[in-house]
């Protein structure tokens, strides 16, 4: 499988966890609390910065254990395709919680 289809993959994942997520809320206020003035006070930015940032935190959560692995399998140069199917399988664990919303919600 070539390496942009896994990319998309984590993307994906990432997506769906920063848009369903059920804890999702805690961002939401986070958000609300720190970016009212740069944003505006538009709720409808601050949604959206809120479902960004949990989608990238997903993103660096899910990467750390292919990172590990690239650090004791001594790998210098880019990702394997091992490391990107570790990356892959910890952002679709990560977005376990927020499958449920995203079924019944729907895309």
């Amino acid at each position: 499988m070539e390496r942009h289809w896994y990319y998309i993959g984590i993307a994906f994942f990432g997506m769906i966890n920063g848009m369903f997520h059920p804890l999702r809320v805690f961002s939401y206020i986070f958000s609300k609390i720190l970016m009212s003035v740069p944003l505006f006070g538009s709720e409808a930015l601050i949604f959206y910065f809120s479902s960004l940032m949990t989608a990238t935190a997903t993103i660096i959560l899910a990467g750390i254990p292919a990172a590990i692995y690239e650090r004791f399998a001594g790998i210098k140069d880019d990702s394997t395709v091992v490391s990107l199917w570790i990356w892959l399988a910890g952002t679709a664990v990560l977005t376990i919680p927020a499958l449920g919303n995203f079924i019944r919600i729907g895309l």
